[in-house]
């Protein structure tokens, strides 16, 4: 009687994770399948969940995940990676990225069968953020691009579908900048401090420099004694045993170190063999038979399985630019400036009192009279005057904002054409500029349909006699004005598209905050802020008409109960003219929407503000007088 599991997938899993095991060389390390994202904590590997299908697809991914983890916790030295990391965002970025790029060459080098697993990760996760449709090197992070670059150089193999094009965008820059250090690629990849040095230098090349903090191996003077301190410690007979012991585990360690590859290599290799029979035992199977479990279609939202679209091969998802020619796009901009002139002193003073707000907190703040930390030299006095007193030490307080990134979804339909959405465009406008400045990044997102009453969906369902229950019956247009990793220099004139005529159409807003949400879960800031603007709620003539009347409201409601549940992004929002508390735990309700300025500043600002007391006072309101 056979004990084995039922589910075809845990010999896999097993598998890969002893063979994650062994390629890191950490006997300890736990191996955990998720839904959540996959990465390492501590002693820790969470990786994609695999179903009992074992598509092609879930197995390449978890196999390239498992690869990519075991090999940063093989050749990544955490200590030295602080040592030389930096301080600004961008460089810090940068840094990461190449780090990430270097441990994955040394696998493809060491244990080339680890090269092909990768690829196929980048491969996922450069389609599903759609890089193969960028067009303009702006619109993807020079970070994302450059380690891409150091793995292509160190690796030789042409890098994926969607990777190769956002690495191609930036190369020419990449390469013009940091041409003569690229040349040192090869010589300093088996050293991770001089990969580090590399890397600052590439930084720096890209003009980056101001970002990289204090030079970490300090001075000539200082490397001198440091030095001479060994040299010190080298004569000192007391510790000539552990000289001995180092110089025998010097000795062993080649050894020791190619059977490690050895046997990472054979579990690599007897882990792949496993699963590509298995993958073959799905693929021939014998005629007539079914498989055990059929694929269901994956549900259309995450919120709410019995949520149905009656088609969305015609929805799109679209930037700005594409909608609309640059010089139409100038024009309408122009427009927008003129319009709202009167009107943007008042929220230039309120963004002027935001950044105000958020620059105060970047202001170095300090813990005192701690038992440990840095000396503070300011209670010296005290200790000379009696020197029965401890000596005081003080922490540096973190600053919770720095890692952030804000989305303003803005809504998109009919019944704000007019003053509202000119008001909401030029808020977006200065807000984004302002938290740009205080290094918090932004996004701009607005929803709409492509055609009133239903479009080539609608058209479909009639076609095919009208079946009942057809869920939404209207094709979606989610536009990107800005994305967050774009600067805004470069992005100003979208939002004069919120002025064209027929851009404003139906909204759906359960899918739109959605597709929001899982944008900025894609996001790594550790911190995550989406905020609504909408006058009405969920409106589509065409779905309302054939499905339930509170349909789409119904999946407006599930969708943020999913957020709010996750916790994963601070929701909130705010109703021009219409009640939106009856949907969002957190949000206010102007009734003039010339209030919209100081209310989105307002919500803001309570977000970052230090005093937990204030963040409470402010979300605690249920509306704006």
């Amino acid at each position: 009687m056979s004990t084995n599991s039922d589910n075809p997938a845990d010999a896999f899993k097993k598998a890969l994770a002893e063979a994650s095991k062994v390629m890191a060389n950490d006997p300890d390390l736990t191996v955990s399948y998720s839904v959540d994202p996959s990465g390492l904590t501590g002693d820790a590997m969470r990786l994609p969940q695999v179903t009992r299908r074992m598509t092609r697809d879930e197995v390449m991914l978890a196999r390239g995940t498992a690869d990519a983890l075991a090999l940063n916790r093989r050749y990544h030295n955490g200590q030295t990676h602080a040592r030389y990391q930096p301080q600004g965002e961008m460089a810090r970025d940068l840094y990461e990225a190449m780090e990430t790029a270097r441990c994955e060459a040394m696998g493809a080098r060491d244990m080339p069968g680890t090269a092909g697993n990768i690829d196929a990760k980048i491969k996922h996760e450069a389609l599903r953020r759609g890089y193969d449709q960028v067009t303009q090197a702006a619109d993807v992070p020079l970070a994302t691009a450059a380690g891409y670059l150091v793995r292509h150089l160190a690796t030789g193999r042409e890098m994926p579908a969607g990777a190769a094009n956002v690495m191609e965008l930036w190369r020419g820059y990449i390469e013009e900048q940091c041409g003569g250090t690229l040349e040192d690629l090869g010589d300093v990849l088996e050293d991770q401090s001089a990969f580090a040095k590399f890397a600052r230098q590439m930084i720096t090349d890209l003009g980056y420099a101001d970002q990289l903090g204090d030079d970490p191996d300090g001075t000539d003077e200082e490397q001198e004694d440091q030095a001479e301190e060994g040299a010190e410690e080298e004569q000192d007979p007391d510790s000539t045993g552990d000289d001995d012991q180092q110089d025998e585990d010097a000795d062993a360690s080649p050894e020791q170190s190619q059977e490690d590859q050895q046997d990472a290599s054979q579990a690599q290799v007897s882990m792949e063999d496993m699963a590509d029979q298995e993958l073959g035992e799905e693929a021939e199977m014998p005629e007539g038979e079914a498989p055990m479990e059929p694929p269901a279609p994956a549900p259309i939202s995450d919120a709410d399985p019995n949520y149905t679209v009656y088609m969305t091969k015609h929805d799109e998802v679209v930037g700005a630019e594409e909608l609309a020619e640059p010089v139409e796009l100038e024009r309408l901009r122009a427009y927008l400036d003129q319009q709202l002139e009167p009107l943007k002193g008042a929220v230039s003073r309120l963004a002027n009192k935001l950044q105000r707000r958020l620059q105060a907190q970047q202001n170095r703040s300090w813990e005192f009279d701690l038992e440990e930390g840095t000396l503070d030299a300011g209670r010296l006095a005290r200790v000379v005057a009696n020197p029965t007193t401890p000596l005081s030490f003080k922490v540096e307080k973190d600053t919770e904002f720095r890692d952030t990134v804000v989305t303003l979804l803005l809504d998109n339909s009919g019944s704000m054409r007019g003053r509202p959405i000119s008001i909401a465009a030029i808020c977006a406008d200065v807000l984004a500029r302002t938290l740009e400045r205080c290094n918090v990044k932004v996004e701009i997102l607005g929803f709409t349909t492509k055609a009133w009453k239903g479009g080539q969906a609608r058209e479909a369902w009639l076609n095919d006699g009208r079946p009942a229950a057809p869920g939404r019956l209207n094709d979606l247009r989610h536009i990107i004005y800005k994305s967050a990793d774009a600067p805004w220099r470069r992005t100003r004139p979208n939002l004069g598209l919120m002025m064209k005529e027929g851009l404003l159409k139906e909204n759906i807003d359960g899918e739109a905050l959605e597709w929001a949400h899982r944008r900025m879960m894609a996001r790594h800031e550790a911190r995550k802020i989406l905020m609504v603007i909408s006058d009405g709620a969920p409106v589509d003539d065409s779905t309302l008409s054939v499905n339930p009347a509170n349909y789409l409201e119904k999946h407006l409601r599930d969708v943020i109960a999913m957020v709010e549940k996750k916790r994963a992004v601070e929701l909130l929002a705010i109703g021009i003219g219409h009640d939106v508390t009856r949907y969002y735990d957190r949000a206010v309700t102007i009734t003039d929407v010339e209030q919209l300025a100081g209310a989105m500043t307002e919500q803001l600002a309570s977000l970052f503000d230090s005093d937990p007391r204030a963040r409470a006072r402010v979300m605690g309101m249920k509306r704006a007088s």
